[in-house]
This record gives structure tokens, C-alpha cells and sequence, in this order.
């Protein structure tokens, strides 16, 4: 699986997502900073890391959103690439529309970092394909603005077409209807509060995280 990551000014999870991607496939992700114009060629998988880009000023993810690479970005998911935002990145991919909704304040306004329980809601898209039979995974977490918000109707539209992934369990932040994870019409862009790449094995996260990587790699 050829990979790469994007680099904002701010961003803090990058390494942390180079060393999964290198651990899992074997082969070290492009580190692509954010106002480069173009992807690598023949990439599969494009990760938007946690951070806090450009300071979170304005609205986390905001800034992120209108940096050069954005255009690359939303070519390779419009011609199917995988793409994989987590925490400070799916405030980066509902800012660029490539997923709806939005991030905001945690309900408690306090940033919250621990492992976190999650619900395992769809195992049939390529990022959760490997953990069919298991209802509860867990995950950490670390951010303050991970509450997932959208209308009434985009909810529905959600929750019916099988595009939440992920939900709390304990809701720790507020998230409308304990949303964790969203993903794309097609199901080959998935946003993420958790952060996956912190839980692949031998670190303090767990391993739960590493069985994204890997659905991925097998749907490739």
C-alpha cells in the first residue's frame, strides 16, 4: 500500500501516523507539507494526521482547509483514493466538504485524552473490514473539539445509508447521537476522533487501532 501523509503547520500526529504506516505496511508514507501542489502518483491512501493546524485558529481545521494540497486532495478522493482524516484531519475533511457535519467544542469544554471505548457500527467498509464479530474496540482519544454535529436530516441520511463507523461508548464529549467516525458516500473516506495510529501494537494505546491499517491493506 503506497501511502502519504499531509504536514500543516501544526500538526503534531504526523510522525506518529509515519511510524504506523511504516510499521504496518513496510514501507515508509511520502510526508507531504500542505502547500505542495500535487500528491505522489499511483498513491492508495492519504492520511490527514491530528494536530492542531495552523494553531486552530479561526475554527480547527479551517485554515487547513484552504491550503494548496486541498485541490490534490479532493482529486484523489474524487477518483476514488482512500483517505483518512483523524481528529484535527476529520476537522479538515467536514471543513473541505469531503465529509459532512462538523466538529465542535467538546460539551464539557475540556479537552479530554484517555483510551476510549468504541462501538464498532460498520464492518463492511474498507477501514473496518477486519474487525467483523467485534462490537467494541478501543481506541485513545485526545482532543477538545471532537463533538460531532450535523442536521437532523444529514444524521438520518447517515444512520441510513450505514456511514457512521464508529460510535462512543460513554459519549465523553457530547457528539450528536455518540458519533466517532464518519465515513464517505462510497466508504473510501472515513473521519475519526480516535486516533487508530496511537493503538498498533507494542505502545500504551493498545493494538485496536492496527486492524484499520490493515482492512485497508486487504481491500487493496
Amino acid at each position: 500500500m503506497k501511502s502519504a501523509v499531509i504536514v500543516f503547520p501544526g500538526s503534531n500526529c504526523d510522525r506518529d501516523a509515519q511510524t504506523a504506516l511504516t510499521d504496518i505496511t513496510g514501507s515508509a508514507p511520502d510526508m507531504i507539507w500542505h502547500k505542495d501542489g500535487d500528491l505522489p502518483e499511483n498513491v492508495d491512501l492519504v492520511m490527514v494526521p491530528g494536530g492542531f493546524s495552523y494553531g486552530d485558529y479561526l475554527r480547527c481545521g479551517a485554515m487547513a482547509a484552504n491550503s494548496p494540497i486541498i485541490a490534490a486532495l479532493k482529486r484523489h478522493a474524487d477518483r476514488g483514493g482512500y483517505v483518512l482524516g483523524v481528529c484535527n484531519g476529520f476537522q479538515v475533511l467536514t471543513e473541505t466538504q469531503l465529509l459532512p457535519g462538523a466538529l465542535i467544542r467538546n460539551s464539557g469544554l475540556e479537552f479530554v485524552c484517555k483510551p476510549q471505548g468504541l462501538q464498532v457500527e460498520n464492518s463492511n467498509s474498507p477501514f473496518t473490514s477486519a474487525y467483523a464479530g467485534k462490537s467494541e474496540i478501543s481506541i485513545p482519544i485526545a482532543h477538545h473539539d471532537g463533538n460531532y454535529v450535523a442536521d437532523e436530516e444529514t444524521l438520518d441520511r447517515l444512520e441510513g445509508e450505514g456511514r457512521v463507523a464508529f460510535r462512543y461508548a460513554g459519549n465523553p464529549n457530547g457528539s450528536a447521537r455518540d458519533i466517532a467516525g464518519v465515513l464517505s458516500e462510497n466508504g473510501r473516506v472515513l473521519g475519526l476522533m480516535p486516533h487508530p495510529e496511537r493503538a498498533i501494537g507494542g505502545h500504551e494505546g493498545g493494538t485496536d487501532g492496527r486492524a484499520m491499517f490493515e482492512s485497508l491493506m486487504g481491500a487493496l
